[in-house]
C-alpha cells in the first residue's frame, strides 16, 4: 500500500514576469507526494491560474480524490482526471519514479547520464525597452542562437527591437521567435505577420486569442510567417477534439506544454495527430518549479530534436527547489 498526500506551494518570482496577459509576481503550484516503502516521490501538479483548463474550485478536492485512490494505479487515475491535465501530469511523474525506483528519475537516457544536452531558446520577458535590451544582450553573450521574445503589449517598440536585432544578426546567425499570447486582434495580426516576414522571424505563437478557430485558420492559410498554436491546445481533453482543432486550423507548428495539456500522454497524442498532418512541434515548460521542469526535460530528451526547445531554466524564482539541471551556453544539461 502506498500513501499519498498533497500540498500547495507559492513560487515567488525574482522580478515580475511580464506577458501580454499581465504581470506575474508569484505562481501557485501543487506537490503530490507518495510514500512508497522508504522513499518519498514528488510529482508537480502545476496549476496555472487564468490559463489552466482545470477547474479551480474542484482542484483541491480532485487532488484529495487522487490521494484516496492512489492504489488503484496509474491508468485508473489518469482516466478519471481527464479534465484535470496538470493533475494527470503529476500522477505520471509519481508512477514513473516508482517504476524507476529513484526519486527524480523519469526517463533514464544519455541526458540523465549527463552525456547529452537539450538545445533551448533564450526567453526575453516583457518590460521597458532597456530591460528587454539588457536581457537580449545577456542571451547573446551566453551564445544563444535562438531567442524568443514576448510581444503584443507595445508593438511599435517591440518591432523596433526586432528590426535592430535583424540589422545586427541575419536569420542564419540568430533565429528569432515571438510569442503574442493572443495579444493582437485579427486585423492587427494580418499586418504584424507581414512585418515579421520581412524580418525573417521563425514563428509567432498564438497571434490572436484562443477560441477563434476560423480566424486562426484564415491566418494560418495565408500567413507569410509560420504560426504556432499554444493556448489553442488548452482544454481539448479528448482525441477527437484535438484532431478537429488541427484539421480546421492547419497551423505550421504546435507547442506542447505538458502541465496544460495532460502530461506526457496528452502531449504524445497531440504529436501523433500533428505528425500525421505534417505539422511540426516543439516542447515548452509553463512556469513549473524545478520538479516539473526536470520531468519535462527528461521526456523532451527522448525525442532527439535539433530544434531549440522552450525549457525555462528554473532561474525565475527565489524559492525554487534544488535541481540537477543546469544551462551551459544554449544547452540544458542534467548533472547526475
Amino acid at each position: 500500500m502506498i500513501q499519498a498526500n498533497f500540498t500547495s506551494y507559492e513560487l515567488q518570482f525574482k522580478r515580475p514576469a511580464g506577458t501580454s496577459r499581465g504581470t506575474l509576481n508569484s505562481k501557485l503550484t501543487y506537490l503530490l507526494k507518495v510514500q512508497n516503502s522508504d522513499t518519498e516521490y514528488v510529482g508537480e501538479c502545476s496549476f496555472f491560474r487564468g490559463l489552466s483548463a482545470d477547474s479551480e474550485t474542484e482542484y483541491e478536492p480532485k487532488l484529495q480524490w487522487v490521494c484516496d485512490h492512489i492504489n488503484e494505479g496509474k491508468e485508473f487515475l489518469l482516466t478519471n482526471c481527464q479534465e484535470f491535465p496538470s493533475i494527470q501530469f503529476g500522477i505520471e511523474q509519481i508512477f514513473a519514479q516508482i517504476e524507476n525506483r529513484k526519486d527524480g528519475m523519469f526517463f533514464p537516457s544519455e541526458f540523465t547520464e549527463g552525456k547529452q544536452g537539450i538545445k533551448i531558446n533564450g526567453l526575453i520577458w516583457m518590460g521597458n525597452l532597456d530591460f528587454m535590451r539588457d536581457q537580449i544582450q545577456q542571451k547573446l553573450e551566453q551564445n544563444y542562437s535562438c531567442i524568443k521574445l514576448k510581444i503584443g503589449v507595445n508593438w511599435q517598440e517591440e518591432y523596433k527591437i526586432l528590426q535592430n536585432l535583424r540589422k545586427e544578426f541575419s536569420a542564419s546567425q540568430l533565429e528569432l521567435r515571438v510569442d503574442a499570447n493572443g495579444g493582437f486582434s485579427f486585423e492587427e495580426a494580418k499586418k504584424v505577420l507581414e512585418q515579421l516576414a520581412q524580418l525573417e522571424i521563425h514563428s509567432i505563437e498564438q497571434p490572436i486569442k484562443a477560441g477563434n478557430e476560423n480566424q486562426m485558420a484564415e491566418l494560418c492559410k495565408y500567413t507569410p510567417t509560420p504560426i504556432a498554436l499554444d493556448e489553442e491546445l488548452i482544454g481539448k481533453f479528448y482525441k477527437d477534439q484535438k484532431e478537429k482543432t488541427l484539421e480546421i486550423i492547419k497551423p505550421q507548428y504546435i507547442i506542447l506544454k505538458p502541465s496544460l495539456i495532460g502530461g506526457w500522454k496528452g502531449s504524445e497524442e497531440w504529436i501523433e495527430i500533428a505528425e500525421s498532418k505534417n505539422i511540426d512541434w516543439w516542447i515548452t515548460s509553463a512556469l513549473e518549479s524545478n520538479i516539473g521542469l526536470n520531468a519535462i526535460a527528461q521526456w523532451t530528451a527522448l525525442f532527439h530534436k535539433d530544434m531549440p526547445q522552450g525549457l525555462g531554466t528554473g532561474s525565475l524564482y527565489t524559492n525554487n527547489f534544488p535541481s540537477k539541471l543546469s544551462v551551459r551556453g544554449e544547452y540544458l544539461f542534467y548533472n547526475p
